[in-house]
């Protein structure tokens, strides 16, 4: 493989520029997805207890018991649905880190690629799930945002005010988390080194997000440079 084809990401159609590195690319775990994000489960326990619920009043009214397939025949049609919408959702995402940004190319019927420079990452944090998969959500410098319904299912739940990406079910998600964080560190520490001499810089907050999740990566409270966000399109454009 060639220099060219190893420095690509999934998706995008352009080399990255020189010197920026791919350090990490992948997708979200379908089942995952559709476990936590499309709320399979239940959608599934809903159908279930509507069908027994209909048994139950068929019975007390000595009616035969076959009207209680009607939920069941509905929720098994809707459950495959929501899979195939994870399924499909998971195929058509690349998430990727490199040594300058964050990409997340999601859309299924209209692609979106965000492409999120590191110095705009304020934080990231790690949100770990019973089946093994986790979630690697980014907060952001104050600035424009992309709206949440843009964003989802890769946001992180209930941030609508100022929505947050989010790399979701991920199947290796402490190992992106630590990729992401020495990233954040080398971007952080190049732009401390390249302001002006003897400005300090804050120390990082030691403070966890809300719910189960734990910080990933510090960041730097004061900022030299703001950058923007770029969004919807397919090249990469400046990230340093």
């Amino acid at each position: 493989m060639s220099q060219n084809q190893a420095e690509r990401i999934a998706g995008i159609h352009e080399d990255l520029p020189p010197g920026e590195r791919v350090l990490w690319q992948g997708a979200p775990s379908w089942a995952s997805l559709a476990r936590h994000a499309f709320h399979i489960r239940e959608v599934a326990a809903y159908f279930v207890l509507l069908a027994a619920v209909t048994a139950v009043l068929d019975k007390l009214d000595g009616q035969p018991l076959t009207s209680a397939a009607t939920p069941l025949a509905a929720g098994a049609v809707g459950c495959l649905l929501l899979a195939f919408l994870a399924w499909l959702s998971s195929r058509t995402t690349t998430y990727a880190v490199t040594t300058r940004r964050v990409f997340l190319r999601i859309g299924i019927a209209l692609p979106l690629t965000i492409n999120l420079p590191l110095r705009r990452i304020e934080a990231a944090a790690l949100a770990l799930r019973g089946d093994g998969c986790g979630d690697v959500p980014l907060s952001l410098e104050d600035g424009p945002h992309l709206a949440y319904l843009h964003l989802w299912p890769h946001a992180r739940p209930w941030r609508l005010k100022k929505p947050e990406p989010m790399m979701r079910s991920l199947a290796d998600p402490e190992r992106v988390a630590r990729i992401l964080a020495d990233a954040l560190q080398a971007a952080h520490a190049a732009q401390a080194s390249g302001a002006a001499a003897g400005a300090p810089i804050a120390q990082p907050a030691d403070e966890s997000p809300h719910g189960t999740m734990s910080p990933a990566a510090p960041a730097a409270a004061a900022r030299n440079v703001h950058n923007g966000l770029p969004g919807g399109h397919h090249g990469y454009g400046a990230a340093a």
